[in-house]
């Protein structure tokens, strides 16, 4: 019985057999099947309940995935009829939900106060309000190139022959010659090997940032960075410690700190890092760089420095802090810097070495996913650079208005000024008893601080000085700042002009801090 039940099965098995064998050789005619066959018997030799799991779930989604996703009632026995008036009645009660909250009086008021310039901008801009010249002390023209008839020229030309946008991403069809000449002239400029240029000046740092920084490496930054390095910290979700404030014994305490967790917890050497600014936005503080760069190379961690203030400022020819202190620019891994500010053009750049460059050409998201900047603003980089390599003096004339605008309102009751003796930025505050600008829990009315500093600038601007208050994400950014006035000094304005315009501020100032007593 047992032989002939065997005999008849045999035909069944040997078609079994054959037909395992043609499905088994097709599979691994299919490209990649060798991995998946290695995979699952791994994975099946390692836990054989995962492999039965697994199996379930395919199944699943190719249930899933066959099945009808929406199940309609052809029949609309299940819908509610309405007559055309319903309708008409049910349209008309319709009230849209808002977009976003409404502005608060104080809101709208901040919002209309906001001068608009008539004609390009300068030192001498006209409001388009009033139609009156002010002095101007609001906008980023350090050194006065905003309005350069010789870069404008340039910028003309540029226009006639590439036309004004680029169509497209740097890594495809976006980039052409100006754009590398402005790489190279920016590289050249500072001493470094490689620049990369990119279109946005907020997105340049919070770029550079992610594309070297990943999670599980360190990241040491200074409480009071700017808001565009905060979100490029959030966004390469690596471990932050922070340390005071332009504070660098509570920097070295901080990698010290850092090196004896890893220790007690025996964690493996990460990739680390310190973030700061060179000259903080923030409040005009400047960086002692040598001291920066000895604790970067005693405890082995990269750099990244963001001059966005100080280049284009700083030094015999605005190079930076890197020329002011006679550090090599080689000894800073990232050296991030505004073409918009320093250059009065548009977009950002980093600037280090050729791998560091490199990399980011096809990991810094801004680079790859943003169009690149118009050729125009590129060729005004450039000749900006001329123009700074040839004429020295100009940052002489901006060290010069700086004191000019200190010496006169450091006169002032009732007010404190801020940051470093020759940043190009002055904020001041209201004088309180605690001066501190960023303070975890502030002692202030922030509000009330707000609406008299605003009182200073609208009386400033009637009076021939536009001006601006220092303006914060509020509730976004990681540290809240005292309220400020922003002070923009330039080279275009003569010391005459400057310190006629402080004189103003001053008078402005005293008359509404008086009214408040």
């Amino acid at each position: 019985m047992d032989s002939s039940t065997s005999v008849a099965l045999e035909p069944v098995l040997s078609f079994l057999a054959f037909s395992l064998s043609k499905l088994e050789s097709g599979f691994y005619r299919i490209p990649g099947s060798a991995v998946v066959a290695r995979y699952v018997k791994s994975s099946h030799q390692n836990d054989p309940g995962r492999t039965i799991l697994e199996l379930i779930l395919v199944i699943f989604a190719i249930r899933t995935l066959l099945q009808s996703r929406t199940r309609t009632d052809r029949s609309g026995k299940h819908f509610i009829k309405f007559s055309e008036k319903e309708i008409d009645e049910l349209v008309d009660e319709w009230v849209p939900e808002p977009l976003a909250q409404p502005l608060t009086e104080w809101e709208q008021r901040d919002l209309s106060s906001v001068p608009v310039i008539s004609g390009p901008n300068g030192p001498k801009p006209k409001l388009l309000a009033t139609g009156k010249i002010v002095t101007n002390l609001a906008s980023f023209n350090f050194a006065g190139l905003a309005g350069n008839e010789k870069v404008k020229e340039r910028a003309l030309e540029t226009l006639q022959k590439y036309g004004l946008g680029s169509c497209g991403p740097p890594g495809f069809y976006g980039t052409i010659d100006v754009h590398l000449d402005l790489e190279r002239d920016i590289a050249e400029f500072l001493g470094t090997e490689a620049s990369i240029l990119y279109s946005q000046g907020f997105s340049t740092i919070s770029s550079v940032i992610p594309a070297f920084c990943k999670r599980g490496d360190i990241i040491v930054a200074d409480r009071s960075v700017n808001f565009a390095i905060q979100k490029g910290i959030l966004i390469s979700r690596s471990t932050v410690r922070w340390f005071d404030h332009n504070d660098l014994k509570s920097l070295e305490d901080t990698l010290i700190s850092v090196e004896k967790e890893r220790k007690k917890r025996k964690g493996p050497l990460t990739r680390r890092f310190i973030i700061t600014e060179g000259i903080f936005e923030r409040d005009g503080e400047m960086v002692d760089l040598p001291k920066l760069v000895e604790l970067k190379l005693k405890y082995k961690y990269r750099l990244i420095l963001d001059e966005s203030i100080s280049f284009g400022t700083m030094g015999r020819t605005g190079r930076g802090l890197t020329e002011l202190y006679n550090v090599p620019a080689s000894q800073i891994d990232m050296l991030v810097g505004s073409v918009a500010n320093g250059l009065c053009s548009a977009g950002g750049f980093c600037a280090g070495s050729s791998i560091v460059v490199d990399h980011q050409r096809i990991n810094g998201t801004s680079f790859v996913f943003s169009a690149s900047m118009p050729a125009l603003l590129a060729t005004s980089g450039s000749e900006a650079i001329t123009f700074l390599r040839n004429n020295p003096s100009v940052l002489l004339n901006l060290q010069d208005n700086i004191r000019a605008i200190r010496a006169v309102l450091e006169k002032t009751e009732g007010i404190t000024l801020l940051g470093h003796r020759a940043s190009p930025i002055i904020h001041f505050c209201l004088r309180t008893q605690q001066q501190s600008l960023a303070v975890t829990q502030p002692t202030y009315d922030y509000e009330a601080e707000e609406r008299i500093l605003q009182d200073i600038v609208d009386d400033s601007i009637a009076n021939g000085v536009l001006l601006t208050r220092a303006k914060h994400l509020r509730g976004q950014e990681m540290v809240e700042s005292r309220p400020t006035i922003r002070i923009a000094a330039t080279a275009a304005l003569s010391r005459k002009e400057v310190e006629k315009a402080a004189g103003v501020v001053k008078a402005s100032a005293t008359r509404i801090l008086s009214k408040r007593r």
